[in-house]
């Protein structure tokens, strides 16, 4: 069925913030108690109570451990992609080591029964201009769209194109489905994700996502398991980070169902995508 805007979700667990060091090194990863499953079928359940789909970009780390859980998102009527296998910023990373993750990201998926993976995102929107080489590197492991570039200053760039659109690289063209994003204050903010998403009213980003629709374009989204946590585990962070991953989570799961309710939303693969703009990566 072809949906007018995307939902997605990354699957991760609430201490999977990249760089935060201290005791949310991925060396205590296996230590620190797991919400991951509570909390993605809080997801499945406003999902399933809309009517709609979702793209879910599940992190390896969290397949490998709750196989099961993937299963229930497929039983569900979902699509499933990859989000890397240990939730490493991309620019972090050389060519060579991403490709090792990307893969062993697939083959973790694939054993716990995804057939057919054809999306990715990366942690942290980390493609951006200082790792484009990763998208032909997408291309040639037979991923067709990837959902990483964020057209905000903070994780990409403003230059981004704001509506899916075609990039070409040496190994072939790959499809990108940026989130959706909005001008305020002289800034270009978060709309479709994150603490803009958490800041807004219902009302104001149903009316964002309708505006969107009347030009043309699909409204694409983007949301945590751990941002619907009823009592979600804290811990100290730096301001910036403190901010970006606690702000507004009170109340947040009620918000997001009158969104998923007041608009029309399915998994990326769902949204038609027209005037597909080339850009070279």
């Amino acid at each position: 069925m072809t949906r007018s805007n995307g939902f997605s979700v990354d699957v991760e667990d609430w201490f999977h913030i990249c760089g935060a060091g201290g005791v949310l090194d991925p060396a205590n990863w296996d230590a620190l108690p797991s919400r991951v499953v509570a909390t993605t079928r809080l997801l499945l359940e406003e999902l399933d109570r809309a009517g709609a789909r979702a793209t879910f970009f599940v992190l390896g780390w969290v397949a490998d451990r709750y196989p099961e859980l993937v299963a229930e998102i497929l039983s569900a009527g979902h699509d499933v992609g990859s989000h890397s296998q240990r939730h490493t910023r991309v620019y972090e990373l050389t060519p060579s080591t991403f490709t090792a993750d990307l893969r062993e990201s697939l083959a973790t998926l694939r054993a716990a029964g995804v057939e057919r993976i054809a999306g990715y995102r990366a942690p942290e929107w980390s493609i951006n201009d200082r790792s484009l080489w990763a998208l032909e590197a997408l291309v040639r492991e037979a991923v067709t769209l990837d959902a990483s570039m964020a057209p905000v200053r903070l994780v990409g760039s403003v230059g981004f194109p704001r509506q899916p659109h075609v990039r070409q690289t040496a190994a072939g063209s790959i499809l990108e489905m940026p989130p959706l994003v909005a001008d305020r204050f002289g800034q270009v903010m978060p709309l479709g994700w994150g603490w803009g998403l958490r800041m807004s009213s219902p009302r104001r980003v149903l009316r964002a996502v309708e505006a969107v629709n009347r030009a043309g374009a699909p409204a694409i989204f983007a949301v945590h398991p751990w941002e619907l946590d009823p009592d979600p585990p804290r811990t100290p962070l730096p301001l910036g980070r403190r901010f970006a991953h606690y702000f507004r989570l009170d109340g947040f799961r009620k918000r997001l169902a009158e969104i998923l309710s007041g608009g029309d939303f399915g998994a990326l693969s769902d949204v038609a995508v027209s005037g597909r703009g080339q850009v070279s990566a």
